[in-house]
């Protein structure tokens, strides 16, 4: 079998309070169309996440050294693989973490199989 992905979907966990921004914003830079008649299409969910900030770390929550346990929403959408560049990079800009969390996931298609 040969695959062409033409889509991914992207992961990011997102502190409480900030996601209607970034949803906001990487829409707007071409994520979460889904076909031609809907678009800004996401997903959230809740849940704690963790982290030890370390180094020379500069987090946006919590303190060096120490393990944090955040509450943090996940926002997923799709996106076509032309438009992942600039979603990304749109997400690190309006992310108010150092480093966040990004997960690229390829898709397949239905005609695939």
């Amino acid at each position: 079998m040969n695959f062409n992905i033409k889509r991914v979907k992207i992961f990011v966990t997102i502190p409480i309070g900030k996601t209607d921004e970034i949803r906001k914003a990487i829409c707007e830079a071409g994520a979460g169309e889904i076909g031609t008649n809907y678009n800004e299409c996401s997903y959230k969910v809740e849940g704690i996440g963790t982290f030890r900030p370390i180094n020379n770390a500069n987090p946006f929550i919590g303190e060096k050294n120490k393990l944090e346990f955040v509450e943090e929403e996940k926002l997923e959408v799709i996106c076509d693989v032309d438009k992942v560049k600039k979603v990304v990079e749109t997400l690190r800009k309006v992310h108010p973490y150092e480093e966040p969390a990004i997960d690229i996931i390829p898709l397949l298609d239905e005609e695939d199989f």
